[in-house]
């Protein structure tokens, strides 16, 4: 392994990011979009104000990716991996500021091996990536206009302040147009800034609310589009945090459990002890306080709140935190690779590190490409969850997921479906639309008949379908058909099914129905958002 020094660290560290670029170019192109992305398709082609549960920027990129470089999927992920680049350049500045350039390099290396990080926030067409862009854009002007770095503090002139704040307003505004945890390195900073006796002198300093007006005004957008929308965003995300009724620590292990696993254990372990060092040095060392109160706060409220509300597997939300927490790991590896008792064991933590995340990663994306992983694969690890006989043979392979359902759209081209204006899609849930949605490549109305339709409902007015037929799609929920797609048609007819193909195996059956004339149900269904619609109501409140 070369070694890094300080005069090379920048050069390495510039080699790693346009290494890995171009490694995540591929990976964006040749692998399918999963649930998450698919549903969120129909957002970057309808272009708005604001969205039902995200804020609106990662949707405004990719919307103009996707006509520059066509509906593809690297059309679509091309932003998030761009960005993440920036965001790994911008690890290194910060951690060089605060430590040193050598600690910038291992910094960005962890970070790029972390599961979590390497491909589901530096690839996937998710909000994170603009986030983590602009969340560590703005500590990059806090650092400087706080004055915390390894060279000590330097007095600033009044005219570099303002200029600094109102940077630190602008970046922070696209921090919140990204994702609202943004509110935690607010919190984070207000919290160190008062914490802190030679930085209190800020809170009278006009700098500070001139960013925080600069930053609201850039949330305008959001604050517009909620409040034409009864603040659906805010009820929606805010309900993610109430009480499922008692408490449930198993809950809060499993996301315990979750991040270390997302994170890869031998990285988790070591933030961790990085977080537990920031807390102990938070007072001696205006670098780690900094650090700490910029990471604590998505972590602890992210883990903690799923002891009373049922997060399920969203591990990836405590990120933010952890992405700070690399700096002082970095420092870290710099310090032991230095140390002659624990450098050759350091040297192949990193070595194993790396083999374990190419290798893995490797693997995981040729299986989701070919499905050749039959033999005690993904599908036989899933099955090994406590359930029924029954349930366990309708098992699929979770990988599918990331696999486009592109037998979906020879079919509706066959059937003379697709070109039929007077013929819309439906399906029975919220991911499942995005999958169609996905392969048709945004060319027919769809429709969610579900109780939780989330963003579509918005996109899509359902009262223009009325005397259409549809075909719904569904996935092994027959009783939904029946019951929730049914009430709104003349007749439903079941069809052949579209079966889902990879390596040469049948691995997904979707269920396909004819259904003739759309119109408002003779009974209220006042549970499900499209009959909100249909009877002049917005799809979600009273």
């Amino acid at each position: 392994m070369k070694k890094i020094t300080q005069a090379n660290a920048t050069l390495y560290t510039a080699i790693l990011i346009i290494v890995t670029f171009v490694i995540r170019l591929f990976v964006a192109a040749y692998t399918g979009l999963g649930i998450g992305e698919a549903y969120y398709f129909r957002g970057a082609l309808h272009l708005d104000l604001s969205y039902f549960d995200q804020p609106p920027l990662f949707f405004w990129l990719s919307g103009i990716s996707l006509k520059v470089l066509g509906l593809t999927n690297l059309g679509i992920r091309f932003p998030a991996v761009l960005l993440f680049a920036g965001t790994s350049w911008l690890l290194f500045l910060v951690t060089k500021k605060l430590f040193n350039a050598s600690a910038g390099f291992w910094a960005v290396l962890v970070m790029n091996l972390s599961a979590v990080f390497t491909i589901p926030i530096a690839v996937w067409f998710q909000p994170d990536a603009p986030l983590m862009f602009f969340w560590l854009l703005s500590t990059y002007f806090f650092v400087e206009v706080l004055s915390i770095s390894n060279q000590g503090r330097t007095k600033l002139h009044s005219g570099k302040a303002y200029s600094l704040w109102i940077i630190i307003g602008i970046c922070m505004g696209l921090a919140i147009l990204s994702k609202y945890h943004t509110i935690f390195l607010f919190l984070g900073v207000l919290i160190f800034v008062s914490v802190n006796k030679n930085q209190r002198h800020w809170l009278k300093h006009p700098g500070p609310y001139i960013a925080m007006i600069i930053a609201l005004i850039f949330a305008w957008p959001i604050l517009w589009w909620n409040a034409h929308n009864n603040w659906v965003s805010f009820v929606f995300q805010g309900s993610r945090a109430g009480s499922s009724g008692g408490l449930h620590p198993i809950w809060l292990l499993r996301s315990i459990g979750g991040q270390c696993l997302w994170l890869l254990p031998w990285f988790w372990f070591p933030l961790i002890g990085q977080l537990i060092k920031s807390y102990k040095s938070r007072i001696q060392s205006q670098t780690y306080s900094f650090l700490f109160w910029t990471s604590v706060l998505p972590l602890v409220f992210f883990t903690i709140v799923t002891l009373w509300s049922d997060l399920q597997y969203h591990f990836h939300w405590q990120a933010p935190g952890y992405m700070m927490l690399f700096m002082p790991l970095g420092y870290s590896i710099d310090q032991h690779l230095s140390d002659p008792n624990r450098a050759r064991g350091t040297r192949r933590w990193l070595i194993f590190s790396a083999c374990f995340t190419v290798i893995t990663i490797g693997v995981l994306c040729l299986h989701e490409v070919t499905g050749f992983w039959q033999w005690y694969g993904p599908k036989y690890f899933v099955s090994l969850a406590d359930k029924t006989p029954e349930a366990k043979a309708k098992e699929i392979d979770p990988t599918i997921q990331g696999v486009d359902d592109d037998a979906i759209l020879p079919r509706f081209e066959k059937e003379g479906w697709l070109n039929n204006h007077k013929i819309f899609a439906g399906t029975t849930r919220w991911w499942l639309n995005g999958k169609v949605d996905w392969v048709l490549k945004g060319q027919k109305d769809i429709v969610c008949f579900n109780d939780d339709p989330r963003n579509i409902a918005f996109l899509i007015n359902p009262k223009k379908l009325l005397g259409e037929d549809a075909i719904v799609i569904d996935q092994g929920n027959p009783a939904s058909v029946k019951n929730d797609v049914a009430p709104f048609f003349d007749s439903v007819k079941q069809l052949p099914d579209i079966i889902i193909v990879r390596g040469g195996r049948d691995e997904l059956h979707l269920q396909v129905y004819y259904c003739t004339r759309f119109h408002v149900p003779a009974q209220p269904r006042e549970d499900l958002p499209v009959y909100h619609q249909l009877t002049g109501r917005p799809p979600f409140g009273k």
